[in-house]
């Protein structure tokens, strides 16, 4: 959601895994975990990739649009496995629409952020699920978007999902809706857990009835994450990620993902559950606006 973290000091990180063979062995994944462990061997020390190979540092492209600077990388260069679902680049959200900036359905983060989810990927294939992120760095004209939005009462398309409980008229007051969004500064991201190996999510169809993003599993949108006992991007206190009224399951849920995330490097942001920041952040006081886009990163 756009209202920015804290800045705080880094979580210890996780230690160093034993070999992945040893691991398959002992815990005794199936072949989709171990497919997928596989693929995040790092490279050999001083091996170029797409995310490393960049110099230089953020400019204006031949078009004009402000470029990313080199500390950003596409999060599929650094850890394939991670599912995206970015949901600013559908319909599926509370605005109703694509979300201006999102021109492709791309995590783009900044490299500490992206290597840490890396090392919180490895922890939880080992224990049978995978990250899915459904939003990372977000444009300022993103942030835009959404303030002009809330400022338009008369739409309400996706209140019966997003926003049952809360009047439009409050986003800004209740803190759902700011001017400024520390996924602007790019190690932010929203995200969840998926246990392995896990359908795809439908598509969602626009138009189609909606049901409150806090209605049981079954009834709510459906989605291949765990139950978090709400859906992403729910206004509505049920999202605070210690809620009282979450429990059991759900609760075990968020603490699974916080836990392992926190051991990584990120701290949460107490009113989403599904909000992480990496910290000490790259570029604490900095909000950028270049697209969501391959061609941002230089084409790499």
């Amino acid at each position: 959601m756009p209202r920015p973290l804290p800045l705080a000091g880094r979580s210890p990180a996780a230690s160093a895994a034993p070999s992945v063979a040893r691991v398959l062995r002992r815990l005794a994944l199936g072949a989709t975990a171990a497919a997928l462990l596989a693929s995040l061997t790092p490279a050999p020390a001083g091996a170029a990739t797409a995310s490393t190979a960049r110099d230089g540092a953020g400019g204006t492209s031949r078009a004009g649009e402000p470029r990313a600077p080199r500390e950003f990388v596409a999060l599929r260069d650094v850890a394939p496995t991670v599912r995206q679902e970015i949901r600013y680049f559908t319909r599926h959200d509370f605005v109703g629409e694509r979300v201006d900036g999102y021109r492709q359905p791309l995590c783009l983060l900044t490299r500490d952020a992206a290597r840490a989810l890396r090392t919180a990927q490895r922890q939880f294939l080992r224990q049978g699920y995978t990250l899915k992120v459904y939003d990372c760095y977000r444009p300022q004209r993103a942030v835009d978007h959404f303030v002009r939005w809330a400022e338009d009462l008369d739409d309400q398309r996706m209140k019966g999902e997003f926003y049952p409980r809360v009047d439009k008229s409050r986003l800004f007051e209740d803190g759902y809706i700011a001017e400024r969004s520390g996924h602007s500064r790019g190690s932010t991201v929203d995200l969840t857990l998926v246990r392995l190996p896990g359908l795809p999510t439908r598509p969602y169809v626009p138009g189609e009835p909606l049901t409150p993003c806090y209605a049981p599993r079954e009834l709510r949108f459906p989605d291949n994450s765990l139950d978090m006992g709400t859906g992403y991007d729910c206004f509505d206190t049920l999202s605070h990620t210690l809620d009282p009224r979450i429990k059991g399951e759900q609760r075990a849920n968020r603490l699974l993902l916080k836990r392992g995330l926190e051991a990584a490097g990120f701290e949460n942001y107490a009113a989403e559950w599904w909000h992480y920041t990496f910290t000490p952040e790259t570029f604490p006081d900095t909000y950028f606006d270049f697209p969501v886009s391959r061609r941002s990163l230089g084409g790499r």
